[in-house]
């Protein structure tokens, strides 16, 4: 992999090198990662003008929730625990003789930023942007492999959830004991916060898990993910508690099948982001749920739960191939309760099959 995250850098420090400036400092955890292979907490790494160095408060675990750094990349740890790395980082590149450092805007403070320019007050700062963001999107064939390794397991604590007994039992306990199966098969740890709502709280994006207990005729959603080596990725299904589902219920549950199915199949490389969420979003505008919708379709994965792209009505861009996405339309009905249905594909050009769906436990509207 040290090849891999010298590439990386190379590409980022070309950019930097184009925009005039001779040295960065990568603040953003996820970005540090990329680059770096880990990133501890407070970590910063400094694209140098003469070497690359990852600065940290302490000495990595090496444990998988931060990651291994790249064995080849130079480690300097801080004098002082407390001490703040992108501030050392910049003191570092002006005494290189850096004249002007790129910052990730977005990510710094403003007295961090004030920091930055007290200490090196003859460096001039530059906005990096979303560059490293931007280097992120397409993923190679180790990063799809973890991302198909953290379905694998996402689906398997899923099943087994399935297979057990569900009434009478809070949202709370099975949200805990969905993440405890991700763990027992091998994740690092969930990638998000495992939504389960039931009844009425059914089909919210981002629903909270209460102490709501699972009852008979219920509409049963779930969301989650297994984050693996720091790659994540999310799925969400909905299912009925008991024999046989009202007629309202499976009325709703086929509606945003359509609709998810309409969005899976418009992945392909090229297609507009908006184009996508518009292929979904027309199922269910047309029959009248305009209002119920939320605010995206989808969004990417990887190395956060919700990165670029963003698939909505008024995003720009266009896909490229081997970006993995999610596709989650849902529908919720205040007082009732609702759909959703999610998964993380990868897009691929139609002659290697189309989009390659990660996540597969069934669709097919089950009674529990």
């Amino acid at each position: 992999m040290s090849e891999v995250y010298a590439a990386r850098r190379e590409r980022l420090r070309e950019q930097c090198t184009a925009g005039g400036s001779a040295a960065a400092v990568v603040s953003q955890p996820a970005n540090v990662r990329y680059l770096a292979g880990a990133s501890p907490q407070g970590a910063v790494l400094l694209l140098g003008p003469r070497e690359d160095l990852l600065l940290c408060s302490k000495v990595p675990t090496g444990e998988p929730v931060e990651g291994r750094p790249d064995e080849h990349l130079r480690l300097q740890v801080l004098g002082a625990p407390d001490g703040d790395a992108a501030v050392a980082a910049a003191d570092l590149a002006a005494a290189a003789g850096a004249e002007s450092l790129a910052v990730e805007e977005h990510h710094l403070t403003v007295a961090r930023h004030r920091a930055l320019t007290s200490v090196a007050p003859r460096l001039r700062l530059a906005d990096l942007g979303c560059a490293v963001e931007q280097l992120r999107l397409v993923k190679d064939d180790e990063e799809i492999s973890y991302l198909r390794i953290a379905s694998e397991i996402t689906d398997q604590a899923l099943g087994e959830l399935l297979e057990s007994i569900l009434v009478g039992r809070t949202e709370r306990h099975l949200a805990l004991e969905l993440e405890r199966r991700l763990v027992d098969h091998g994740a690092d740890g969930p990638a998000f916060a495992t939504s389960v709502g039931t009844g009425p709280n059914s089909g919210r994006g981002g629903h909270r898990p209460t102490d709501r207990r699972v009852e008979e005729g219920d509409f049963l959603s779930v969301c989650l993910g297994a984050n693996y080596r720091g790659y994540r990725c999310e799925i969400g299904r909905t299912f009925v508690i008991g024999t046989s589902p009202a007629d309202w219920q499976i009325e709703l549950y086929d509606l945003v099948f359509a609709a998810q199915r309409a969005g899976r199949e418009a992945l392909a490389p090229g297609v507009a982001y908006r184009d996508v969420d518009h292929a979904a979003r027309q199922v269910l505008d047309s029959a009248g749920y305009a209002e119920q919708l939320p605010a995206l379709t989808g969004h990417g994965v990887g190395l956060e739960i919700g990165e670029d792209p963003k698939l909505a009505p008024t995003a720009m861009g266009k896909l490229d191939a081997c970006v993995p996405v999610t596709v989650e339309p849902g529908v919720h009905l205040p007082g009732r309760g609702g759909v959703r249905i999610d998964d993380t594909l990868v897009v691929r050009p139609e002659a290697d099959g189309g989009p390659e769906l990660l996540t597969i436990t069934t669709k097919e509207l089950l009674a529990l």
